[in-house]
């Protein structure tokens, strides 16, 4: 099929004949093999040249085409992500980094019935402890999702008055993990992005005794 060459630009007298060339090209099968003047695209161009072109006239031209003919969405019909509870400006936290500066057995649960299992489990790993350093700027140092090397992460509140860890920004933000419980001796943390959640579960921290 050849598609001539259109004036977009042409005003309201221009849109019947670009309703009728749009439909007519559209049930035509959108044009397996698009050709304007000697040269060829190939179908995958010509279905970004066609998703280009609809997304331009289709408030134009769909109520013009007839036949029955459907056209699938360009818009998602899913609602918009809900913001997590806790999201909004970063304000001070409850809990102060000094708090959490130091050696902790670490170990994670998904079963809130495997809580106590866990402490006992990462009471056993301060062998081998997981060390909170303190921030030059006032934070601390720990390692964000998959990341292998630690940075200085902020403590932030919320006006919902929950407590989260995480690089400058809005407390809540994806990359930040939330506190969920601290009594200054053990510390449970969740990542806030859902698939980290799954994948690292609720991370336990156990405070290590002084070193003698």
């Amino acid at each position: 099929m050849v598609l001539e060459k259109l004036d977009w630009g042409g005003g309201l007298n221009t849109r019947p004949l670009l309703r009728k060339r749009f439909c007519a090209w559209l049930q035509d099968g959108c044009g397996h093999d698009l050709v304007s003047g000697d040269a060829m695209i190939s179908s995958a161009h010509a279905r970004t040249v066609a998703n280009l072109m609809a997304a331009s006239v289709l408030a134009l031209s769909l109520g013009a085409c007839g036949g029955g003919m459907s056209l699938p969405s360009f818009s998602s019909s899913s609602p918009a992500p809900q913001a997590e509870p806790g999201l909004g400006p970063e304000m001070p936290a409850t809990i102060r980094a000094d708090e959490i500066v130091g050696r902790w057995g670490l170990a994670s649960y998904q079963n809130p019935a495997d809580r106590a299992r866990t402490e006992a489990a990462a009471r056993a790993q301060c062998k081998n402890p997981y060390v909170i350093g303190a921030g030059a700027n006032g934070g601390v140092v720990m390692h964000l999702a998959d990341q292998a090397t630690p940075q200085e992460l902020r403590l932030k509140g919320s006006q919902s008055g929950k407590n989260y860890i995480g690089p400058p920004g809005a407390a809540g933000s994806e990359q930040d993990r939330e506190i969920v419980s601290f009594d200054g001796r053990v510390l449970v943390t969740r990542f806030i992005e859902k698939d980290t959640a799954t994948r690292y579960g609720n991370m336990v921290y156990v405070r290590c005794a002084p070193r003698a």
